[in-house]
């Protein structure tokens, strides 16, 4: 019995010792998954930085976009001076009746001119406005795509590293149970001996009973 539970001892120090080079392997595990994290917070710390400059960049638009207004309002105001200025060859017009025909064609002249120049200024006011809301909508779209990459990042490293928990505690669990298992054993093993060794002794007494009642029958 002595001898058997030395061997035992010695399997339980060796299991014992892989148990604890398993926990080694994951502490190297988790240091690595925390090199990892901190590799992704900087990769995320970079990407709000990104994107405070991509919103920087949009208010520089936006401003871009008011000072824009501000030109369509001032081009507003040139319409009414043409307006006006219409409203004033009119005028010339009906007093210089005597030079009609000058008059009709420098007034033809000038509205001529007036259209152009209001015809130019509108498509040129409309490209402007075009190629902003554009650069604006490219901008929006790339920093939409930006975030949603990172996010999707994010998620994707959150699920692996609950999916390597949820293995490390699986794998824990399951040398728990092993290490029980194997103490259950030894423990029947030893149960189981010490039963036979009572029903040896019994075996024993059974035997040495008839011996002792023939020798009070001789006395």
């Amino acid at each position: 019995m002595k001898k058997s539970t030395a061997v035992n001892l010695d399997k339980l120090i060796e299991d014992f010792s892989l148990v604890e080079q398993k926990i080694t392997d994951m502490k190297a595990k988790n240091n690595l998954l925390e090199v990892r994290l901190d590799e992704t917070t900087r990769m995320f710390t970079l990407s709000q930085t990104k994107e405070k400059y991509l919103r920087e960049e949009r208010d520089e638009l936006f401003q871009a976009v008011i000072g824009l207004q501000h030109t369509l309002k001032q081009q507003c105001e040139l319409r009414v001076e043409n307006e006006q200025l219409k409203k004033i060859i009119s005028d010339l017009e009906r007093q210089n009746n005597s030079n009609q025909q000058d008059s009709a064609a420098n007034m033809e002249r000038l509205k001529m001119e007036v259209a152009a120049q209001i015809t130019e200024q509108q498509r040129d006011t409309a490209e402007v406005r075009g190629e902003l809301q554009s650069k604006l909508e490219a901008k929006e779209l790339e920093m939409q795509e930006a975030l949603q990459k990172k996010e999707s990042e994010l998620e994707q490293m959150r699920k692996r590293m609950k999916e390597q928990e949820r293995e490390k505690q699986t794998e824990i669990i399951k040398l728990q149970l092993e290490k029980l298992q194997y103490v259950q054993e030894q423990r029947q093993m030893e149960v189981e001996s010490l039963r036979q060794r009572v029903k040896e002794l019994e075996q024993k007494n059974t035997k040495s009973f008839p011996e002792c009642l023939l020798k009070r029958r001789k006395l």
